[in-house]
């Protein structure tokens, strides 16, 4: 059995920063330990990047599978050059207009980021977030540091330090409390290894953002199924991910359409003895009256939806429902990542 750490929670406020909480924060990267910290799109889990030992503790805190890279966070535009071979125009276009934010490159890497981050391939994940929080703790470390979601491996992604707490507490030396994250997805992943940019994993830079600026982008098949076979170059290409502990079915057609069926099948579970949820957003919400039922954004503003999406999939667990009924939304722009995410949590997807 793995010894607990005593694990210390702080709070920071992104507004007003307090330095003395990012030195100890730094002290403990800078001696092989992990620190959980918020992001613009989820909490990360987070060790020195160049430490063989703290990646390692990340894995093992986790439940991660050894085949599943990891996302190297920077704190400078020029850190990049420190970490990547070579890295193209096309890379430095997109950073410049999409960084500090929500985007990773996957680049052609140096020797100093070992095998342990890259999974054993020769490219790796790289990004620069725009939370002041971890700005100020890469910048404090003074060195890359490696982060994927602050989560037991497949579970939702934890956009509150609640849900941290709930899933890490006791595996991890620190977490920094610094309020609910806004976007609420995992950054964009696009491969910038090839000749045509190709996203991974949809996130909040969308294809279209990336087409404003390069002319061109495609999305890798990977990120509509998983597949055993995949040799993953991002995370969330090979393996279940983002799910409840409860069952989750997702709906796809015309809203009525979906609406009417979704009552029919919380109907015939209830009926079953299944303690039945539905995931329903403001347009349709009126129709699920006097059932179980969480609102998680409004189908014109999907930065609502995916800033509550992990949000709601947690609540239904501590509800301790059975069965969650889950509307598609429009796979357009940010629609793309919500689906992605919504995917890879469902066991099965019906079209009505």
């Amino acid at each position: 059995m793995e010894k607990r750490i005593n694990t210390r929670v702080v709070k920071v406020d992104p507004e007003n920063i307090d330095y003395n909480i990012i030195k100890k924060a730094a002290e403990i990267i800078n001696r092989g330990g992990l620190v959980v910290f918020p992001t613009e799109t989820v909490y990360g889990i987070g060790a020195d990047a160049l430490n063989d030992e703290a990646v390692d503790k990340i894995f093992k805190a986790k439940g991660r599978p050894q085949d599943n890279p990891l996302i190297v966070h920077i704190a400078d535009f020029n850190q990049l050059y420190d970490l990547a071979l070579e890295v193209p125009e096309k890379a430095e276009l997109l950073a410049e207009r999409f960084w500090p934010g929500p985007l990773t490159m996957i680049l052609y890497k140096k020797e100093i980021l070992s095998d342990k981050i890259t999974a054993g391939l020769n490219t790796a994940a790289i990004r620069l977030p725009v939370n002041e929080i971890a700005l100020a703790l890469i910048k404090e470390s003074n060195k890359p540091i490696a982060a994927p979601s602050a989560n037991t491996s497949g579970r939702p992604s934890p956009t509150e330090a609640s849900h941290v707490i709930e899933d890490l507490m006791g595996k991890v030396d620190m977490i920094i409390d610094g309020g609910s994250t806004y976007i609420g997805l995992e950054s964009t992943v696009v491969d910038m290894t090839g000749s045509v940019p190709m996203i991974l994993r949809p996130g909040g830079v969308t294809a279209e953002d990336i087409r404003s600026v390069l002319g061109e982008c495609e999305y890798d098949p990977a990120i509509i199924k998983s597949d055993e076979a995949i040799i993953p170059k991002s995370p969330g290409q090979k393996y279940r991910h983002y799910s409840p502990k409860a069952k989750v079915i997702l709906y796809k057609g015309k809203t009525e359409k979906i609406a009417g069926r979704i009552n029919e099948d919380y109907d015939k579970y209830t009926s079953l003895g299944l303690k039945t949820g539905i995931m329903s957003t403001a347009q349709t919400e009126e129709f699920y009256e006097g059932k179980i039922n969480i609102c998680i954004g409004d189908r014109t503003k999907l930065l609502t939806i995916s800033s509550n999406l992990f949000k709601g999939l947690r609540e239904f667990d501590h509800m301790g429902v059975d069965v969650i009924l889950a509307e598609a939304v429009d796979e357009k722009g940010l629609g793309k990542a919500i689906m992605n995410r919504l995917s890879k949590s469902a066991v099965e997807t019906i079209e009505v």
